[in-house]
C-alpha cells in the first residue's frame, strides 16, 4: 500500500484553501464588501477578551497568493529536500510559518498582529538555521536580532495604543491621524515594518538569510516574510500620506532600492543576487506606498511574489544540478542542458525587468508612470528610474553568466532537466507569472486611472530598461585583453559590492563599541581596582601577618621571656583592679 507523503497532503490542503480564498476575494472586491468578525473568547463579568478578524479583498487576495505559493513550494520540496531525513520537520516548520502569516494578514488588532509577527520571526529563525553550520547560525542570529527591533517597536506601539479605547487600530487611524499619540504609533509601526522588510539601516539580514534551504528562500524571502512589513504599512497607510513620516520613508526606501541594485551588479552568488533584487523591489513597494498609492504597492507586492518565488525555485533547481555550487562564474550554457528550467528562469527574470505583458510589467510600469505624474523632487525621481535600470542590468548580467556561453563547472558534473516534481511546481508559478499581472490589473483597477504623459516621459521607462540591459550585457562581456574595471576602481567596487558596508556596520559596527568598552571595564574593575582592593590586597595582608606570626614562634628565648613578663603584668593589673 502506497502512503501519501506529508508534502502531498499539505499541497492539496493549501491549494484548495487558496482557491476558496481567491473566489471569496473576487466576491468581496466586486461587491466592495468588508467583513469584520469579533469572536468572544472569554467573558468574565464585565471583562471580555475578543479575537477580531478583518476580511476584505486585500487580506483574502494576499492570503490566497501566500497559500498558493506555499503549496507549490511544499510540492517542490518533495524532490528538493528528498535526501533530508527530517523532511517532515521541515514541512511542519513551513506550515507553522504559513499559519503565522495567515494570523498576521487577517488581524485588525495590534495584539494578534504581534502574535503572527513574532511567530514569523521565530519560525524564520528555525528555517534559516536549518542546515546547522556556522554560516547558518550567524545568518539566523542576524535575522532574529534584526527582527527583534521590530518586535520591540510593535510592543511599544501596543503600549501607546492604551491612549485609546482598544487595540483595534482601524477604528482610530482616520479620525486621530493628526494626534501626537497616533503619530508616535505610526513611527513605531514604520520602524517595525522597516526591520521586517529590510530597509536601510536593517538591510544586511536579507542577503545573509540566503543560508536557508532554497524552498525557504522561495517562500519566506520573496513573497511572505519580507512583504509582511509592506502589508502592515498598507494597513497603516493613512498615517503615511502627506506627512513627514511618508517623506522620510520615501528617502530611505529609495536609497534601499538604489543600494540593492548596485550591490547585485557586483555579486557572484546566485541566491544573493536574487535576494538583493528582492530588496530592490521591496524598496520600490515602500517608496510608492510612502507617496500614498497603497493599491499600487499591494499590486506590485502580489505580482512580485509570483515571479520572485519562481526565480528562487529555478535557482534551486540550478544549484541542485550544479552539485550545490552557487557561484555564477562556474555556470554557463545552462540553456542547452536545462532548457525547461532555463525557460522558467528567463520568464521570471523578464517579468522582474518589466518586460511588456508579463506579470511585473503591469505593476512596475504603472508605478513609474504615476511617479512621473507625481509632484516629487529630482533626487527621488532619479532613484526610481536609475534603480529600474540597475534591475535590468543585473538581470541581464545574471542571464549572461548562467545561461549563455560555455559550461564552466567541474568535470563529471551531470546536468539534466529530469526533476519532474520540481518542474511541475515551477510550471504552476510560470503560468501565474505570465497571466498574473494582467489579471490583477483588471481586478484591482476595474476603472483605470487616467495617465497623461508626454511621449518622452511615457517612453522613459522603456528607454531606461533597454539601456540598463545593454549596459549589463556589455559589463559582463570580457576577454583576455579587456581592462578589469573593478580592480581599476577597487575601493569603489568594494563599497558598492558590499551594500555600502551595511553588513559590516550592522555586525562588527554594533558589537565593536560594547566589546571594547567591556574590555576596558574588565581591565579596570575586574583585573584592576577590585583585584587591588579585593583578592590581591587581602592576600598580601595575610602573607604579612603570617610572616609576623612566624617570627613570633621562632623559638627565641627573648620573645618568650618578654611575653611571660607581659602576661604576668596583665594578670597583676587584673588582680589589682578587682
Amino acid at each position: 500500500m502506497k502512503y501519501l507523503s506529508i508534502c502531498s497532503i499539505a499541497f492539496m490542503n493549501l491549494i484548495s484553501v487558496s482557491i476558496v480564498c481567491f473566489i471569496l476575494s473576487l466576491n468581496f472586491l466586486l461587491n466592495d464588501m468588508i467583513y469584520f468578525i469579533e469572536w468572544e473568547l472569554v467573558s468574565l463579568n464585565s471583562i471580555s477578551i475578543v479575537m477580531t478578524f478583518l476580511f476584505d479583498w486585500m487580506s483574502l487576495l494576499f492570503m490566497s497568493f501566500v497559500l498558493m505559493i506555499a503549496s507549490l513550494v511544499i510540492y517542490y520540496s518533495k524532490e528538493y529536500m528528498s535526501a533530508d531525513i527530517n523532511i517532515n520537520r521541515f514541512i511542519m516548520l513551513v506550515l507553522m510559518f504559513v499559519m503565522s502569516m495567515m494570523l498576521l494578514i487577517i488581524s485588525p488588532n495590534l495584539i494578534s498582529i504581534l502574535l503572527g509577527w513574532d511567530g514569523l520571526g521565530l519560525v524564520s529563525y528555525c528555517l534559516v538555521i536549518y542546515f546547522q553550520n556556522i554560516k547558518s547560525y550567524n545568518a539566523g542570529m542576524l535575522t532574529a536580532l534584526s527582527n527583534r527591533i521590530g518586535d520591540v517597536a510593535l510592543l511599544l506601539a501596543i503600549a501607546w495604543m492604551l491612549n485609546y479605547g482598544s487595540w483595534n487600530y482601524i477604528f482610530y487611524l482616520e479620525i486621530m491621524q493628526n494626534e501626537f499619540e497616533m503619530n508616535i504609533i505610526g513611527v513605531l509601526v514604520m520602524l517595525a515594518a522597516m526591520t521586517k522588510s529590510a530597509q536601510i539601516p536593517f538591510s544586511s539580514w536579507l542577503p545573509a538569510a540566503m543560508a536557508a534551504p532554497t524552498p525557504v528562500s522561495a517562500l519566506v524571502h520573496s513573497s511572505t516574510l519580507v512583504t509582511a512589513g509592506v502589508y502592515l504599512l498598507i494597513r497603516f497607510n493613512i498615517l503615511l500620506s502627506n506627512s513627514l513620516l511618508g517623506q522620510f520613508l520615501l528617502l530611505l526606501s529609495g536609497l534601499t532600492m538604489f543600494m540593492a541594485g548596485l550591490g547585485a551588479n557586483f555579486e557572484f552568488d546566485l541566491k544573493k543576487i536574487i535576494a538583493l533584487s528582492t530588496l530592490s523591489q521591496l524598496g520600490l513597494m515602500m517608496s510608492i506606498l510612502s507617496m500614498g498609492f497603497y493599491k499600487l504597492a499591494m499590486f506590485h507586492l502580489l505580482t512580485h511574489a509570483l515571479f520572485k518565488a519562481l526565480l528562487f525555485m529555478c535557482a534551486g533547481a540550478i544549484i541542485h544540478n550544479m552539485n550545490n555550487s552557487q557561484d555564477i562564474r562556474l555556470m554557463g550554457g545552462l540553456s542547452i542542458h536545462m532548457p525547461l528550467t532555463s525557460a522558467c528562469f528567463n520568464v521570471s527574470n523578464l517579468a522582474l525587468c518589466g518586460m511588456p505583458f508579463l506579470a511585473g510589467f503591469y505593476s512596475k510600469d504603472l508605478i513609474l508612470e504615476i511617479v512621473s505624474m507625481s509632484n516629487i523632487n529630482m533626487f527621488s525621481f532619479f532613484l526610481y528610474f536609475f534603480s529600474t535600470g540597475l534591475t535590468v542590468c543585473y538581470s541581464f548580467r545574471l542571464v549572461f553568466y548562467s545561461m549563455t556561453g560555455d559550461l564552466n563547472c567541474s568535470s563529471l558534473n551531470m546536468l539534466n532537466d529530469e526533476g519532474w516534481i520540481m518542474l511541475r511546481g515551477m510550471l504552476g508559478l510560470l503560468f501565474m507569472s505570465i497571466i498574473g499581472g494582467s489579471m490583477l490589473n483588471w481586478l484591482i483597477f476595474s476603472t483605470p486611472d487616467m495617465v497623461c504623459l508626454p511621449i518622452n516621459m511615457k517612453m522613459l521607462t522603456l528607454f531606461v530598461c533597454i539601456s540598463g540591459g545593454l549596459i549589463g550585457y556589455m559589463i559582463s562581456l570580457s576577454n583576455l585583453y579587456s581592462v578589469n574595471k573593478s580592480h581599476k576602481f577597487y575601493n569603489l567596487s568594494v563599497f558598492m559590492g558590499s551594500m555600502w558596508f551595511m553588513p559590516f556596520i550592522s555586525t562588527y559596527g554594533i558589537i565593536c563599541f560594547p566589546l571594547n568598552y567591556g574590555q576596558v571595564v574588565y581591565k579596570s574593575f575586574d583585573q584592576g581596582w577590585s583585584e587591588y582592593f579585593g583578592g590581591q590586597y587581602l592576600y598580601k595582608k595575610l602573607v604579612n601577618y603570617s610572616q609576623m606570626l612566624l617570627l613570633m614562634h621562632n623559638n627565641s628565648l627573648k620573645i618568650y621571656l618578654m611575653l611571660f613578663v607581659l602576661w604576668i603584668l596583665i594578670l597583676l593589673s587584673f588582680l589589682i583592679l578587682l
